[in-house]
């Protein structure tokens, strides 16, 4: 009987125990907030104004969550977003939070936290999840998305539009300043020295009995500074057309002496000099840069032009050619816009065109309201840049917001410009003179 007995009481006893487990086990279940009893939805939808490479992933969040990321210093983990081609397949991570990258925000309402996933291709389903991964332990699913998103195209670019509000703004610049010009009113624009000795320098070579030389760089038509160096050609020609002076023209691509051969017919056509254009005068040498360069030199040595003209992209061979000229004592006019090569032609040239100036030589000389429009609009543009600059620099010494520091230099330009305007209308007004 006593045998019985003990059996029965550790019978009831381990029982007991087993009770009084469960229930520490299920205590300890309920007082762990960090394991949900569901996963919750994820919300997907397409980034409005990009180039369809983008979806924003909205992530539900608990009340536990929610404040531990908010909180990041007591965050002992971050939130994962993976992402998949196929539901229930492999989920690769894209993206994470903390840190917040500028594309993540919350929202106190709905209790949810908002990413952007960039990167993506058009037109291919994405499946979402989104996990706690802790410092220590295994991934925690909280949310994933089951219904497939695709990426689309929106018909402009929203991250661009004051890129778009300056384009507007030149563009109406330019068109306004064209308009201005075909009505007859002058625009201003400053003296190229420069352009101003090509009559100089043609006059000097027919006096003298000798020939121009123009180089147009060393690049093909496919580089701007050699079509503007064609453009001055035009000039130049049409002078030397009008003085009875050859004009020579070496060029080291098929492409430029072709261009360059009816550059100079239009020229002294435009001269009323047909009969005196020769075909010949413009030709190919090498497209070899040194071997160019070596022909030239011993042409301007044997030939000894009086005025040499250098208009396009140079490079090495720049000081060879300006030495050379400067050798035989010709008038030498160059412009380029290689900054590494400006030096060069400063020191051993007449006048210089820096930069610009050589793209400006168009207009300057022809005088043509289309380009002179275009011009002056491309002054607007760059007046919005250095106010963009001033103001950017402003903003970050003082550390304020950019929009809030444009407004003050905004304010302040147009005072400064007022004033300047009406100064120069009191300096312009003729003074009168009483007889005495």
């Amino acid at each position: 009987m006593q045998t019985s007995f003990l059996h029965i009481l550790k019978a009831i006893a381990c029982s007991l125990s087993i009770v009084l487990l469960s229930a520490i086990i299920a205590n300890g279940q309920e007082a762990e907030p960090d394991q949900p009893a569901n996963v919750k939805e994820l919300i997907i939808k397409d980034r409005d104004w990009d180039n369809g490479d983008s979806l924003i992933v909205t992530v539900p969040l608990s009340d536990f969550y929610f404040k531990k990321l908010q909180d990041l210093e007591q965050a002992d983990g971050h939130l994962l977003i993976g992402m998949s081609e196929e539901y229930g397949g492999a989920y690769r991570p894209v993206s994470q939070f903390p840190p917040n990258d500028g594309t993540w925000e919350f929202d106190e309402e709905e209790k949810t936290l908002s990413g952007r996933v960039s990167s993506l291709t058009r037109h291919s389903h994405y499946y979402f999840r989104a996990s706690w991964e802790p410092e220590e332990g295994d991934l925690t699913l909280l949310a994933e998305s089951t219904e497939p998103m695709q990426s689309k195209r929106q018909w402009f670019i929203g991250e661009k539009r004051n890129l778009a509000f300056v384009g507007f703004v030149i563009c109406g610049s330019v068109i306004f300043f064209i308009e201005i010009a075909k009505r007859g009113r002058p625009l201003k624009v400053r003296k190229i020295a420069g352009l101003n000795a090509v009559d100089e320098a043609v006059g000097r070579a027919t006096e003298m009995g000798r020939s121009v030389l123009f180089v147009p760089g060393i690049q093909d038509l496919n580089d701007i500074q050699t079509i503007a160096g064609l453009n001055i050609l035009s000039h130049v020609a049409k002078t030397a057309a009008e003085f009875d002076a050859d004009v020579e023209v070496p060029t080291s691509r098929a492409l430029v002496m072709t261009a360059a051969r009816e550059t100079l017919q239009g020229s002294y056509l435009s001269a009323g000099r047909p009969d005196a254009y020769n075909p010949d005068l413009a030709y190919y040498v090498t497209d070899e840069q040194f071997g160019y360069v070596a022909a030239v030199s011993g042409s301007m040595v044997r030939e000894q032009p009086a005025a040499c003209f250098y208009m396009g992209a140079f490079y090495a061979e720049s000081l060879i050619l300006a030495e050379t000229g400067n050798s035989i004592g010709a008038i030498q006019v160059a412009g380029t816009a290689e900054p590494s090569q400006l030096p060069f032609f400063v020191a051993a040239c007449d006048y210089t065109l820096i930069g610009e100036e050589l793209f400006a030589a168009s207009a300057y000389l022809s005088g043509a309201p289309e380009e002179l429009g275009s011009l002056k609009g491309q002054d607007v543009g760059k007046i919005i840049v250095a106010i963009g600059i001033i103001t950017g620099c402003i903003a970050a010494t003082i550390d304020q917001p950019f929009s809030f520091v444009l407004t003050f230099v905004l304010i302040a330009t147009a005072i400064l410009l007022g004033v300047w305007w009406i100064l120069s209308r009191e300096t312009s007004q003729p003074s009168l003179h009483t007889p005495g």
